[in-house]
């Protein structure tokens, strides 16, 4: 009979001990939830189909389904700027519905106003921040008081020298684009007056018609007025670079401190969900956003691909919490 020496022995037990650590660790990333799921998962998106949240949505729908054996589906609730569906998701005590919300649903909704009837904080149980993007500063082409090829520096202080002659627009009060430019005022001395329209694209067809000199944009609507001549894009709102805007510098290339400002999305379960089956998900919802085919079906949306852990999108939360009060604040900004 075949035997190992003792030295061999050693390695075999040592490698079946490392392979058991491995699955328990697996286990622990992923921990088993008996019974679970008994129904189809209903992801709640508190906007229109078609929006960019339903397209994150449904994005994930299919990869969420095959893992966990049920059918995932994507029920909108409209209207309040997303507030009626995170809501729903809030009181939501089935253990089978979770929500994909934008960042002002976490983290503004509430400070703005009170009177929202749900707390993010409390009940509310984040899951993974799945997309992070920044905004893009945007100006008219053939802007008066503006150079011709005028860099951030130099468009920031034509924008000091206007002062309130200036105006920019916003989807409206609260929102991430009037909050990041009530901070970029505050951090740069400029004080164009706030205009809010519907939505984005009326922002960019008032700046094309001269209305407004100045604007906080998604990525993808701002590119598209660049490449037709019409828009010339200043700055992002991140950090550093973006890999949606690559050819843009980051306002903090232009001496703008102590400013960043991302628009983000994110899985959130209601806080009564019970701690494995939002364990399991957050799991799941993470590896799915880091996946190559997701990743690149985020960015086609306008999103760079994150897939946190919940306890990363729960610092998310707080850091950009703390953020928007101190601008709502000290900006004196109220609900309309």
């Amino acid at each position: 009979m075949f035997r190992h020496s003792p030295a061999r022995r050693g390695l075999l037990a040592l490698a079946l001990a490392s392979a058991c650590g491995a699955a328990v660790a697996d286990k622990s990333a992923a921990p088993a939830t008996p019974g679970w799921p008994a129904r189809p998962l209903r992801i709640i998106v508190g906007f229109p189909p078609g929006s960019s949240p339903d397209l994150t949505a449904r994005t994930f729908s299919e990869p969420l389904a095959q893992a966990l054996g049920q059918p995932v589906i994507v029920e909108n609730k409209v209207g309040a700027g997303g507030n009626i569906g995170a809501d729903a998701v809030a009181k939501a005590q089935d253990d089978h519905t979770i929500g994909l919300f934008i960042n002002g649903n976490l983290t503004i909704a509430k400070l703005l106003n009170p009177q929202v009837p749900y707390d993010p904080a409390r009940d509310l149980a984040p899951l993974s921040l799945i997309g992070v993007s920044p905004l893009v500063l945007a100006a008219p082409v053939n802007q008066p008081g503006v150079p011709a090829g005028a860099d951030a520096r130099a468009f920031l202080q034509a924008a000091r020298q206007a002062g309130d002659r200036w105006s920019y627009g916003t989807p409206g009060v609260g929102t991430v684009g009037h909050l990041g430019t009530e901070l970029l005022k505050a951090r740069t001395g400029i004080a164009p007056v706030h205009i809010p329209y519907p939505g984005y694209p009326q922002v960019a067809t008032a700046m094309l018609g001269g209305q407004l000199q100045m604007a906080l944009l998604p990525p993808a609507l701002a590119q598209a007025q660049e490449r037709a001549g019409k828009l010339r894009l200043i700055g992002v709102t991140s950090a550093g670079r973006s890999a949606l805007v690559p050819h843009v510098p980051s306002l903090s290339e232009a001496g703008v401190r102590d400013f960043q400002l991302e628009i983000w999305n994110a899985f959130a379960a209601p806080a009564s969900m019970p701690a494995p089956v939002r364990a399991r998900l957050s799991a799941l919802i993470g590896e799915t956003a880091r996946s190559p085919e997701v990743r690149a079906k985020l960015f086609q949306q306008g999103w760079q691909a994150v897939g946190s852990s919940a306890e990363g999108l729960a610092n998310r939360m707080r850091a950009d919490t703390a953020t928007m009060s101190r601008v709502i604040r000290e900006q004196g900004i109220r609900a309309e």
